[in-house]
């Protein structure tokens, strides 16, 4: 018969201690989320608290105040007028440049504002709001009016005359060209501001049925299908590239994203250092007196305290952890780029994680966690420290080129072409080819489009 029973047997497992996940999350953190997460840390942590962060000449940075991120410091940076050096804001005179910073308005609720001061009864608003939400982030109305119908819960053909007049009404507001429903109608919508009504009726011609020869810059074929000077084609060209394909975009754009280097690469004496952005990171202390007072009590002291100081001294370990790695990680990377410094993307060479891992002396984890959402400041501009690894392609002269550089040349290449005779993409890899360099068509085009370069035809056709 089968019994149950309970047996210990010891097993070794890897587990992470409280400390240690800690300090994997800080160092993941990007620069922001760091900052934040320090902020709660510190408000969490009676042992915690801030140091004031330290500008590279030694004095204290602009805009701390013995916290991270000083609300004056912004609100400086916020309000209307140049800077003052030394200036500080009253907490009255915050407020007000606060109420001056404009809302974010998105697309649907400036099309639902609109439609808010018109006299529309019960179904003429509801038919155009649906319009409006149907819209996608560019102003384009990519669903049917039969969808739309079917939406509000009523169809028929009975109620498409009320559909086409709430398109209509909608098409009618401002931005001009919003929901349009092609490139061809968007643009057409936008015509009525050309003054000139024979340019106007020529502009129309030319997007009502050749959008692809005037993509392609083919004057000669509109010319001959309008029966039109090719300098009065190129006038109406003009004009039509003055208006907005895109008309939802401006407002529905998403703000840009502002990146703080982690780190700030410099030429000392020849040699390219990488040194911290001290201004840009918070750090925290643990808080002597707290501590102190916390340890003369001895045996009564509460053991939720105790845990509380027990933490705080996790966390600065793990803050200084957190800088010294990174800053080892970002000085291993700028000696192995040590050409791309020097010459540009160029000369970039490849890169692995293992390698840097190898030169610090950790795990290439700890290396991918130490580059994630970090950023460097270089006299070529701000990287993202992940920028700088690639796996190496090979060559016919037993070495490897990062993927970075191929890209350089492909863009060089296609700069040098002769004007009248554009290479093509498999003459671009047959070049690369001849120089040693195993790449595939595909290859080159997938750098050319990265590049942001026209293929052939429309670079052909951009110069005749």
């Amino acid at each position: 018969m089968s019994s149950i029973a309970l047996q210990a047997r010891p097993v070794q497992t890897l587990a992470f201690s409280p400390r240690l996940q800690q300090a994997v999350r800080l160092l993941q953190l990007s620069a922001l989320d760091y900052a934040q997460a320090l902020h709660e840390a510190a408000d969490a942590n009676p042992f915690l608290e801030f140091e004031e962060a330290t500008g590279p000449d030694g004095t204290d940075a602009p805009g701390f105040e013995g916290t991270a991120w000083s609300s004056d410091a912004a609100l400086d940076r916020l309000s209307a007028g140049p800077a003052q050096p030394g200036a500080r804001l009253s907490h009255d005179e915050s407020a007000d440049a606060l109420q001056r910073i404009p809302a974010a308005v998105s697309l649907r609720d400036h099309l639902h504002a609109q439609l808010g001061v018109l006299r529309l009864d019960a179904q003429e608003r509801l038919l155009a709001a649906a319009v409006v939400e149907s819209l996608d982030d560019d102003g384009y109305l990519r669903i049917s009016l039969e969808e739309i119908g079917a939406l509000v819960g009523d169809a028929g053909e009975e109620l498409a005359p009320a559909l086409e007049a709430a398109l209509s009404r909608v098409q009618s507001l401002d931005p001009t060209g919003v929901a349009a429903r092609s490139v061809s109608e968007c643009l057409l919508l936008q015509l009525g501001a050309i003054e000139d009504a024979a340019l106007r009726e020529l502009a129309r011609g030319i997007v009502g049925g050749h959008l692809e020869e005037l993509a392609s810059r083919n004057w000669q074929r509109i010319a001959v299908a309008l029966g039109e000077p090719v300098a009065r084609i190129k006038l109406a060209a003009e004009r039509i590239r003055k208006l907005d394909a895109r008309p939802g975009w401006r407002l529905d754009a998403q703000a840009p994203a502002f990146v703080t280097p982690d780190v700030i690469v410099r030429k000392r004496r020849g040699v390219w250092t990488a040194v911290l952005n001290e201004a840009s990171v918070p750090r925290v202390r643990l808080h002597q007196a707290y501590a102190r007072m916390f340890e003369q009590q001895g045996a009564t002291a509460s053991p939720e305290l105790r845990g509380c100081l027990e933490n705080a001294r996790w966390t600065v370990q793990n803050v200084g952890q957190r800088v010294s790695t990174i800053r080892d990680v970002a000085q291993a990377i700028v000696a192995k780029q040590k050409l791309f410094f020097d010459y540009g993307p160029l000369a970039m060479k490849p890169l692995g994680l293992r390698e840097i891992a190898d030169a610090v002396g950790v795990h290439p984890s700890t290396v991918s966690r130490a580059v994630h959402h970090k950023y460097m400041a270089t006299p070529a501009g701000v990287f993202e420290l992940r920028y700088f690894f690639s796996r190496g392609m090979q060559h016919a002269h037993r070495g490897a080129s990062a993927p970075t550089a191929l890209r350089q040349l492909v863009g060089e290449l296609i700069a040098a072409e002769p004007s009248g005779a554009p290479l093509s993409d498999a003459e671009l890899a047959r070049r690369l080819t001849d120089q040693g360099f195993r790449i595939a068509r595909r290859t080159v085009t997938k750098y050319r489009q990265a590049l942001r370069i026209d293929p052939i035809e429309l670079r052909a056709a951009a110069r005749a």
